[in-house]
């Protein structure tokens, strides 16, 4: 079946924001500006910031969910879609009110520290190499939703788990042997940056497993649920700015007063280099808007869909890295970046036994010289 307009524009809209986000935070990671200690220009090293400023985005989705609901309000007037409290509720669900807002906590506080984690490793290695690494979070899901959810995966998804195990390993090799050497981080930041990032993927498997255990029982709107998320995480993060600057860090901060973070020095930054503010402003709209477009992707054609554009993204990202010279041609990143997305698409039953079956038909009928002839499914078993 044909995309409509509107389909088409979501995908595309979540593939280039979904794209820019990642980009538009390694570039900002790469301005420099003087700080407060009236120094040398040096990089914006400020990953928690960032951090508060994605879940900022996130809260944006908030305000989307109200002017889809005030459309969808005025259409109702015409006998369109029930109200929330009139939707029939799927097997084992609630009505979800605005009193149980914090079940969204716990997610939250693991996003919080997720995304924290990420945006330090960022700094740190290159914007593909995040990208590719990200699909970690497909390993550790699974393995919890099996200690914890009790459910059982199929050949196919431990397959589709091995082959991304085997394409994460090799972009892993491919920084540590082939990441630039006149790199400004050095080889062991690089390698260090792309721990943090497989790392990070253990807290968000932890946040999908509890989202859905917990958050499947609500009929709760997906940009409400982002939208609360990101209100928690923006409050408890920003809060959190206050001690951490003063807990020391060491050689592992750049921060004047080598702390874990510096708000008044990122602020000095921004002061200094308005592109700064400019990448700021980008990360929070492209995350709100990506975020919007995915869950519109699932909602309007499939999650299926999604997770081929989530993968596009990567290819795109990693292009333009390229291209802008950020990275050196690193042909096992080539191959670790294809075994990640066959992985993923095993993983996710995009490509089946009966995917194989339906290929080996049309290359059969079309051996025999006429579209028309019939293959039995045992003939192409036997073949």
């Amino acid at each position: 079946m044909a995309w409509t307009p509107f389909q088409l524009g979501i995908a595309f809209l979540m593939l280039i924001t979904g794209s820019i986000n990642t980009l538009i935070a390694k570039w900002t990671d790469m301005l420099k500006a003087e700080g407060r200690d009236h120094g040398e220009p040096r990089e914006f090293n400020h990953p928690f910031l960032q951090a508060c400023a994605m879940f900022l985005g996130e809260f944006l989705c908030i305000v989307a969910y109200g002017v889809i609901h005030l459309i969808n309000r005025a259409r109702r007037q015409s006998g369109g879609e029930l109200e929330a409290a009139e939707r029939p509720l799927g097997e084992g669900q609630e009505h979800f009110t605005w009193r149980k807002a914090f079940v969204f906590l716990p997610p939250a506080l693991c996003d919080m520290t997720a995304t924290s984690i990420m945006y330090v490793g960022l700094n740190m290695t290159y914007a593909s190499s995040f990208q590719m690494l990200r699909g970690a979070v497909i390993i550790f899901t699974a393995l919890l939703s099996v200690a914890f959810l009790r459910n059982r995966l199929s050949a196919s998804k431990w397959l589709g788990m091995f082959v991304v195990l085997a394409g994460l390993a090799l972009v892993g090799v491919s920084d540590i042997v082939f990441g630039k050497k006149t790199d400004a981080h050095g080889t062991n930041q690089i390698i260090t940056g792309d721990l943090l990032i497989i790392m990070a993927q253990i807290v968000a498997a932890c946040q999908m497993v509890y989202e859905e255990k917990y958050l499947s029982k609500y009929d709760v709107p997906a940009l409400v649920a982002v939208g609360c998320e990101g209100l928690f995480g923006f409050v408890v993060l920003s809060l959190l700015l206050i001690p951490m600057s003063y807990i020391p860090a060491g050689s592992f901060s750049d921060t004047p007063f080598h702390t874990i973070e510096d708000p008044i020095d990122a602020f000095v930054q921004m002061s200094n280099n308005k592109f700064i503010v400019l990448g700021l402003v980008g990360t929070i709209f492209s995350i709100a808007f990506f975020n919007y477009a995915g869950i519109s992707v699932t909602k309007e054609i499939n999650a299926t869909t999604r997770m081929v554009l989530d993968s596009l993204r990567t290819l795109i990202i990693w292009a333009v890295s390229l291209g802008l010279k950020w990275q050196d041609f690193q042909y096992l990143q080539v191959v670790g970046f294809v075994l990640l997305i066959i992985g993923m698409t095993v993983y996710n039953q995009i490509v089946t036994t009966e995917t194989f079956k339906k290929i080996k038909i049309k290359i059969l009928r079309r051996s025999n010289g006429d579209e028309e002839v019939l293959v039995t499914e045992e003939e192409v078993d036997r073949r």
